[in-house]
């Protein structure tokens, strides 16, 4: 399975973005699906993950209320919905896949995911 991620670009702050990231094959029940960002000279920083059975969601403090994860089974493709861009946000975006999680929480740490897609650059001017 590849990932292929679109919906970068260039926004203005208080703008916003919608990401998406489609799988090239099934995405099976238990995997997990999320999102990473990395700012220039800043260490890989989780985003937010969810279960594909059930949908169920984790993010990182500082985009709570902003940003939704979501998915479309049929599709095999993950959303993030970005809102209120703010210039702390500019990063390349990665999707992830974690495969056979086995039943263990949301991880946050990069480690835990199998597979990476190749990055959406998003920027927000001020």
């Amino acid at each position: 399975v590849q990932l292929q991620a679109s919906g970068g670009g260039l926004v203005q702050a208080g703008g916003s973005l919608r990401l998406s990231c489609a799988a090239s094959g099934p995405i099976y029940s238990n995997w997990h699906m999320g999102w990473f960002r990395q700012a220039p000279g800043k260490e890989r920083e989780f985003v937010a993950a969810l279960t594909w059975r059930e949908g169920r969601t984790y993010y990182t403090d500082s985009v709570k209320g902003r940003v939704t994860i979501s998915r479309d089974n049929a599709k095999n493709t993950v959303f993030l919905q970005m809102n209120s861009l703010k210039p702390e946000d500019t990063a390349v975006y990665y999707c992830v896949v974690r495969q056979n999680p086995s039943r263990t929480p949301l991880a946050t740490s990069s480690g835990f995911y199998d597979l990476w897609g190749q990055g959406t650059q998003v920027t927000v001017s001020s």
